[in-house]
């Protein structure tokens, strides 16, 4: 069975980033990018303009900036497999790793698999839809964008993150509306009260989505009442779904300790995780700042703490 010292689960920033430093470390990583799982890049491949990313004054697409990204990693020497790990051995070591190509063995595993954001099966905000025309899952990211400045933009949600998302689309909005299904928020007392004394938020209670409409974009959004099911179509520019993210782990059947919500659990200030040698970068282990620049800068935590931690390892086994 073929052996390597660093393989590398995962496709977006974190991955990438992790691989272009273990690379020029001189580790050799293999990447599995993904296929069934996803696009190769992660969630910026759904991501028509980043304009956040430091370096691209002018903005730059997702898939653009994935592309460099993985450019860069092969450049120092990584090589990628276009496919998904089915299965991981993390009780015995080397670590067991098992994709569509077969089995190999590593002596050092970083996870980045990302987290995927939660959608509801609405009309109009599939792919190939209006998703990423005006319908999104982060309003920190997407938010500042022209398409909607100064129009009506609608959030789906009634927990912290909706609220946050709410508070955050204030800037640029001309008003935003909360679609809750419920008749009261799910969010701590403090971010409820934030929202609701906000002059421009408006919280539509006992209301669910129904279906988005446009033409090149999102122009109109109809909601249902859930008490009278009477239907309502309002002007809209944009749509964010704020109904939490589900981590990417399930290829690891629970062999990994993770948070209440699911996010593989690290050490504080560290990219290890409880097993020696098994390091977690990106999305897959933060819950709270889910950007490309965190999770590119996690990706490097990730690289140094593996090199580190094989050059102990090989120092302590001369």
């Amino acid at each position: 069975m073929k052996k390597h010292k660093l393989i590398i689960i995962g496709s977006g920033p974190a991955a990438y980033t992790a691989a272009i430093y273990a690379a020029r470390a001189g580790l050799f990583p293999l990447v599995y990018e993904g296929f069934y799982s996803g696009p190769a890049g992660g969630q910026l491949m759904t991501t028509t303009d980043v304009e956040n990313y430091p370096g691209f004054p002018d903005g730059i697409n997702g898939p653009e900036l994935m592309d460099l990204f993985r450019r860069q990693a092969e450049r120092f020497g990584t090589s990628l497999l276009t496919e998904d790990v089915t299965h991981v051995d993390l009780q015995t070591h080397p670590f067991k790793v098992t994709a569509a190509s077969g089995a190999v063995e590593t002596e050092a595993l970083i996870i980045a698999t990302g987290a995927t954001a939660r959608r509801l099966p609405v009309p109009g905000t599939r792919d190939g839809e209006f998703w990423q025309k005006g319908v999104t899952a982060c309003a920190v990211c997407d938010g500042a964008m022209p398409i909607f400045r100064d129009k009506p933009l609608y959030v789906v949600g009634g927990g912290d993150t909706a609220v946050e998302e709410a508070i955050f689309l204030t800037r640029f909005g001309s008003k935003v509306f909360i679609v809750h299904r419920r008749d009261e928020l799910r969010a701590s007392k403090i971010m409820a009260e934030r929202a609701l004394s906000h002059p421009k938020i408006q919280v539509l209670w006992n209301h669910v989505l129904v279906k988005v409409e446009g033409d090149s974009v999102v122009r109109s959004v109809t909601l249902q009442n859930v008490l009278t099911n009477q239907e309502t179509s309002h002007e809209a520019a944009g749509l964010f779904f704020a109904i939490g993210h589900e981590p990417n782990t399930g290829f690891l059947k629970g062999q990994l300790p993770t948070e209440t919500n699911g996010y593989l659990k690290v050490i504080k200030g560290t990219s290890r995780t409880s097993i020696e040698g098994v390091f977690a970068a990106g999305d897959v282990q933060d819950h709270v700042y889910r950007q490309a620049v965190t999770a590119a800068g996690s990706g490097c935590m990730a690289a140094l703490d593996a090199e580190r931690w094989l050059a102990a390892r090989e120092h302590v086994h001369a």
